[in-house]
Order: structure tokens, then sequence, then C-alpha cells
């Protein structure tokens, strides 16, 4: 349960199903694939960001849809072809982004090793935590509202990392009884849709 909600909590830019619906369009770029050209760059996407040794791969490639998905809505058009250039991109400024805040983390362990006997870096203080329980409240909520079989799908595809993640993947799309792309697409909803309804429980806490 901690990979999936590591993976629901994560922050990034909220995506709608307007929005998603206009990402599949620009990235069949007139050819109606119903998701398979999404599901495909999402797994090269998903294999860059793996090949660069960044944990959370799977999110960072979302990330990364989400941003071009944002510009796609602002701009109403993006004029880079073939539509995987741009993407290849995007996901590079995400790349450099995710190094840039590990690199800040790791300062921060160095800092606390190379006095082991004296007070620790004062860290500045925030309520990151209370907005992090906060967060795990709406999630738990949010859980709650789906159907029973669209929870059961989110938290079994969003568990475990790298291989073990794709095997239990293959395995759910056997049991249902659908090919791993439907699967990717089906869950991608069903996330958006949780991360509608926690921003807007959030709002009210």
């Amino acid at each position: 349960m901690y990979v999936v909600t590591q993976e629901l909590l994560r922050e990034e830019p909220k995506i709608t199903q307007f929005a998603f619906h206009r990402l599949l369009e620009w990235l069949d770029d007139g050819v109606e694939s119903h998701g398979e050209t999404y599901i495909e760059m999402r797994r090269r996407l998903v294999s860059y960001f793996d090949r660069r040794n960044r944990p959370f791969a799977d999110d960072l490639a979302d990330q990364t849809f989400n941003r071009i998905s944002k510009t796609l809505e602002q701009s109403g058009s993006i004029a880079v072809r073939p539509p995987a250039r741009y993407c290849y991109v995007v996901a590079r400024f995400v790349l450099l982004e995710d190094i840039r805040r590990s690199r800040r983390f790791v300062q921060v362990d160095e800092a606390r090793d190379a006095h082991p006997l004296g007070p620790r870096p004062m860290l500045p203080m925030d309520d990151r935590a209370v907005v992090q329980e906060q967060r795990l409240e709406c999630l738990d909520l949010c859980l709650q509202q789906l159907k029973p079989e669209q929870r059961d799908l989110a938290i079994e595809y969003y568990r475990d990392a790298k291989r073990e993640r794709i095997d239990r993947r293959r395995s759910l799309a056997e049991r249902l009884g659908i090919t791993m792309n439907a699967l990717g697409v089906r869950a991608c909803r069903i996330r958006n849709a949780l991360q509608t309804c926690m921003s807007a429980c959030c709002k009210t806490k």
C-alpha cells in the first residue's frame, strides 16, 4: 500500500477528462488508435526514465503527459511534429527537475552525516506534514467513492515497482480479459478521477 500511496499522493498538475481525451487525439495525430498510441508512448517514457535510474519512472511519465495536456489546454495546439518528439523534449525537463530535487535531498543527508556529534542543521519549519496527512485523508475518502472494481483496479495497478509491477499488471489484464493497453487507459482514467476528487477535497480542509 505504501507504493500505491506514494503514486497517488505525488503533487503534479491535474488533468481533466476533457484534457485527457484531447491528449489522446493529439498523440494519435489524425489516426484513431483507441488509446494504443498513448500506451506505447507512455511505455517509452517510462523506459526513458528507467534507463536514467529514476525512481517512480511511471510517475515521471505521467507528469510529462500532464504538462503536455496543460500546454494543449492553454494554447490549443502544439506545432512540433511528430508528437513523440515533443514528448521527449518535455520529458527531459521533467528529468532535470527530478534530478535537482534528489540532489537537494542528498545535500541535506550529507550535512547531517558531516556532524554526527554536533547539532543537526536547522531545516525551515512548515506544515508539509499536516498537508500530507490531509491528502491521505482525502485519498481514503476518494477511494471509498469509487466503485469496488475501480478501487481494486487502482490499488492493484499501482502496487509494487518495476518488474514486479509489470508482472502484476499483466496478470490483472488477463484476469479482467482485456489487453494491457486497455488496462493502462482504464487505470489512467481512474487516477485522473481520483486526483480531481482529491483536489476538491483538499480545498475544503
